[in-house]
């Protein structure tokens, strides 16, 4: 393994970690099968949702994080398949007895892809760019940060203006990678980490090419390249794996195709884990959904097991909230909106909305696509009348629906790692909930002991399901299919980035 795997003692704190929306596939040239004793150099991954630019410090979406996150960019610490915080860019890490400082031993001989050395410095350069540079809102994370202090060119403290249990596992995403301050003149187009990995190329909505670094300090990947390569359509995906375009498929979003692999001895098929939820989000802000009558007659109206079997062919998981079973605090609340259809009917009358109309904006993507229709039917069964807007992925449903809040109802795979408060504690989130409830709750939890931490965020999903703020439809599920020879593929999706350093042939 190239890290170390022991915890620090405030890991034990936080030991759970979101699903990467796209898939790839390897296309730097060189992959032509999965051969037992392959001599193979390279390999392709394929995925979809392709990133708009490669800046995911002013760009929101997974699909850049997925794409960078561990294998260009490396943050201190990392989450592993099984959801624990562990050690990466620092060695260890020590927490003060007051809780508010953390104290980070560095790698030594770690350096940037420009040839830059990493140190001290450079953590403090970077967290202290999130509250200055970044503009989306995963910049919030930073806000408990009081100062950085630089102890030595190896060694870091980090000070909170108070107690945080999020906030180790917080630089374990996006918002904790590190940055040269010679590398970020054009993050949009050329990344510079420290990761072992450099990106070659870029074709915008088509691929990208990472290269493997000789001087990566520690252990470097099995092949010489990584192509992750986009498809939007499941068939065209399967199709080039089959024909060895591609050598594996992350997050396949046709599991009906999945059967055509299983008996066949040159592909393996996992179905892992992840942190990813289909939502069906309301706006909040607006008629009808600013009633919680009406949000809550949707909720009971949906029969969501069979959105499951019809949609996705019965892979996946229910949740109720956007807080899964691989994290610390979650808590089984399916059950609060049972499939009761009579109940939906009353809790219409009641709010007067017993001939609603609903526009329903759908963005381009196939588990949207899926599970749409499933839910204009169900709706319409209580009389819920839905008009499906198609709305274009990701460039105009981001713009309309997550920057304008120009919508009523909408679904998306919500892939952030510990999700919950990102979307239900910021009122200006594009859900637009009310969180004046759940926020006393959220800081008290916070700067809570780890049974507090627990326990608090469990009354804070209690309140959010009873406000019915928005649904959960499913829990995605992670279908990898790989050629039988190619290792290293994640069979999980616990955080947005799909690590690619372990790659090999065999």
């Amino acid at each position: 393994m190239r890290r170390k795997t022991t915890l620090s003692i405030a890991a034990a704190i936080i030991t759970a970690g979101a699903l990467a929306l796209t898939g790839c596939s390897a296309g730097s040239g060189g992959s032509t099968g999965g051969d037992a004793g392959s001599t193979e150099t390279t390999a392709t991954i394929a995925l979809t949702g392709a990133p708009v630019n490669l800046d995911f410090t002013t760009t929101a979406g997974s699909a850049i994080p997925q794409a960078l996150m561990t294998n260009v960019y490396e943050g201190l610490v990392e989450v592993n398949q099984e959801g624990e915080i562990v050690p990466l860019l620092a060695k260890e890490w020590k927490l003060s007895d007051d809780r508010k400082t953390y104290t980070f031993t560095l790698q030594e001989g770690a350096t940037f892809s420009n040839g830059d050395a990493f140190t001290a410095n450079d953590v403090k350069f970077s967290f202290e760019r999130v509250k200055t540079d970044w503009t989306t809102t995963l910049k919030a994370k930073m806000d408990v940060v009081e100062s950085v202090e630089v102890i030595s060119d190896t060694e870091v403290a980090v000070h909170l203006s108070r107690p945080s249990n999020a906030w180790l596992f917080d630089i374990a995403t996006p918002v904790g990678a590190i940055f040269s301050p010679n590398g970020v003149a054009d993050l949009a187009n050329a990344p510079v980490g420290t990761g072992p990995y450099t990106v070659a190329s870029w074709k915008q909505n088509e691929s990208i090419e990472l290269a493997t670094r000789d001087d990566y300090w520690g252990d470097k990947p099995g092949v010489e390249g990584v192509t992750l390569k986009y498809f939007a359509d499941a068939t065209a995906t399967t199709n080039a794996l089959r024909t060895g375009d591609v050598d594996a498929i992350v997050n396949l979003q046709a599991p009906e195709l999945v059967s055509t692999f299983e008996s066949d001895d040159a592909f393996t098929v996992t179905s892992g884990t992840s942190s990813g939820e289909v939502s069906l989000s309301f706006n909040n802000r607006t008629e009808p959904f600013n009633d919680v009558r009406v949000r809550q007659a949707v909720l009971y109206a949906l029969d969501r097991q069979a959105i499951i079997d019809t949609a996705w062919n019965g892979y996946g998981s229910l949740d109720a909230t956007f807080v899964t079973p691989k994290e610390p605090y979650y808590v089984d609340l399916n059950d609060q909106y049972a499939y009761d259809p009579e109940k939906a009917k009353a809790l219409l009358k009641e709010a007067g909305k017993e001939n609603l109309k609903v526009t329903y904006k759908v963005p381009t993507r196939p588990y949207a696509q899926a599970v749409s229709e499933i839910v204009v039917s169900q709706l319409a069964d209580v009389g819920i009348d839905v008009t499906i807007e198609s709305s274009e992925f990701p460039a105009v449903w981001l713009d309309d629906v997550f920057t304008n809040h120009n919508f009523e109802m909408t679904t998306v795979l919500a892939v952030e790692a510990r999700d919950v408060l990102t979307v239900f504690n910021n009122p200006d989130y594009y859900i637009g909930y009310d969180n004046s409830k759940i926020a006393p709750l959220v800081t008290a939890a916070d700067e809570a002991d780890e049974a507090g931490y627990i326990s608090g965020m469990q009354d804070v999903q209690r309140q959010i399901v009873d406000d019915a703020a928005s649904g959960v439809l499913f829990l995605f599920p992670n279908i990898v299919i790989t050629k039988s020879d190619l290792a290293g593929v994640p069979e999980n999706a616990i955080v947005e980035s799909l690590d690619l350093t372990g790659l090999s042939w065999k």
